[in-house]
């Protein structure tokens, strides 16, 4: 989500990152460069606005810097629990057997009082602060604040029990992945042991494939159904997560989140903020409904989610999406993704990972025209993987949001089979495709559709609102101080 938040964010952290603040406040570097007099491309100066949200955010402070802010010695550090966020992931079959990924991050959380945390949480809010918020709201800011401001932990070994997961995973009426047979296993719990073979990185990621043992594991070769497995992080609480091994033919949707399965309104810098680090995730219209008769209705359908939010807010979009949608796997942007061009290709990264995970499954990429690197990246995986886009589904957010009037291009489309993709209005207008057999177009929806940049016209005055808030936000900020 942050790095789809675009233009949301630009001038309202320039400003609180161009003042250092006194001790012990967190303050990231400086890294936007002063206005130039240059006359450039309207839709350039959008692009490079992307560049300057995503710098900020890739030079939050991490580990020894969050440290050092807060005035925490070495000793303080050690006395904190150690914590670790283990994301849900897939597996894939080999000729050697079954290959589990393991991805997540491990991380100590500092003790930050209430009135530093609605500092930090204000560099996130426009036209209001914490303190004005109702008690829910304001709590779920600071959480979400401390949540970002953590100790990551380098060179870390992790170690992962794997049991077999009982019970459906998608509660919300999916059809759920199968439980591993545990007759043939000799210990409950844990049935096995795994050590990954890789310290965690300078900022505390672990994330690779590791062969596990196929132990009341069914071959992936011998079956088309997803297998779920638990995987508990020893030594912490709090990193669990459910995992699919998923078998090598089948069907698999990738889906965005933001502004796709919940309301995000990354378009409207105030409102797009509030839902983010305020308000309870709410879902778009009845795409719950969508999902759940897609789970049901086609065997084995595999689920991953993959938005390129901020990894230390990653909790809060799995726990809305476990609690809305069918469960499944999820990726999110690493913190080792620590370039703006690295992050500003992340996504395509990462579809990359699991398209050449599974070269012989089909793709069903859904996603949203208010998020640039969608509309590049998804119509780029067809000529890339010209045998695996079963198809793509964009929602046109301007279409249901006359308030969305950022610019988005489509340009990427023009050599594409209009038969194989679809900018839809509502989440019914997907409901009777058999997307199984590659219906992907719904000749009763309008498509309108023209190649290149959309709503440029309004760019300069939507840069402008920008702007405003940005200069808003900085008087506020010398107001505090």
């Amino acid at each position: 989500m942050i790095s789809s938040l675009l233009p949301l964010i630009l001038v309202l952290v320039s400003s609180a990152c161009a003042s250092p603040a006194p001790a012990p406040e967190i303050t990231p570097s400086p890294i936007l460069s002063p206005p130039t007099k240059t006359k450039r491309n309207i839709l350039d100066h959008v692009k490079n606005d992307v560049g300057s949200v995503l710098g900020f955010f890739q030079d939050f402070p991490t580990g020894e810097k969050v440290r050092s802010s807060l005035g925490i010695d070495s000793a303080q550090v050690s006395a904190l629990p150690t914590s670790v966020l283990n994301l849900p992931s897939y597996g894939n079959w080999t000729d050697q057997g079954w290959n589990l990924r393991f991805r997540g991050n491990v991380y100590k959380q500092p003790n930050i009082n209430e009135s530093k945390l609605n500092d930090l949480a204000n560099i996130f809010l426009i036209d209001t602060s914490v303190e004005k918020l109702p008690p829910d709201q304001a709590a779920q800011a600071r959480n979400l604040t401390a949540g970002i401001f953590v100790l990551q932990q380098s060179h870390q070994n992790v170690i992962f029990s794997l049991a077999p997961a009982r019970g459906a995973s998608r509660e919300q009426g999916g059809r759920g992945a199968v439980t591993p047979n545990e007759d043939s296993q000799t210990v409950d719990f844990p049935y096995q042991t795994v050590h990954f073979p890789y310290r965690t990185t300078d900022q505390g990621d672990y994330d690779a494939f590791v062969p596990i043992k196929s132990n009341g594991l069914t071959d992936g070769n011998s079956t088309n159904q997803l297998q779920q497995l638990n995987i508990y992080t020893n030594g912490s609480e709090i990193g669990n997560a459910t995992s699919f091994l998923v078998p090598p033919t089948g069907l698999t949707i990738i889906s965005d989140i933001d502004d796709i399965l919940r309301i995000t309104k990354i378009y409207q810098p105030k409102e797009g903020l509030l839902n983010s680090f305020a308000r309870p995730f709410i879902q778009w219209m009845n795409m719950p409904e969508l999902y759940a008769n897609w789970s049901r209705s086609i065997p084995d359908f595999h689920f991953h989610y993959l938005t390129t939010t901020l990894e230390q807010v990653t909790r809060n979009y799995m726990d809305f999406i476990y609690k809305t949608y069918p469960g499944g796997s999820f990726d999110t942007r690493p913190l080792n993704f620590s370039d703006v061009s690295a992050t500003l290709s992340i996504r395509k990264y990462l579809l990359d990972r699991i398209f050449e995970t599974y070269p012989k499954r089909k793709f069903i990429l859904v996603g949203d025209t208010s998020n640039s690197d969608v509309m590049k990246d998804y119509p780029q995986m067809v000529t890339d993987y010209p045998n695996q886009v079963q198809c793509i589904f964009l929602r046109n957010t301007s279409s249901t949001d006359p308030e969305d009037k950022f610019p988005y291009d489509t340009s990427g489309f023009k050599n594409l089979n209009q038969q194989s993709y679809m900018f839809f209005n509502v989440p019914d207008d997907l409901k009777n495709l058999d997307i199984v057999n590659g219906q992907c177009y719904n000749a009763s929806i309008r498509q309108n559709l023209t190649f290149g940049y959309q709503h440029a016209s309004v760019a300069a005055s939507l840069v402008e609102g920008f702007q405003h808030h940005g200069r808003k936000a900085k008087g506020e900020r010398q107001r505090q101080r």
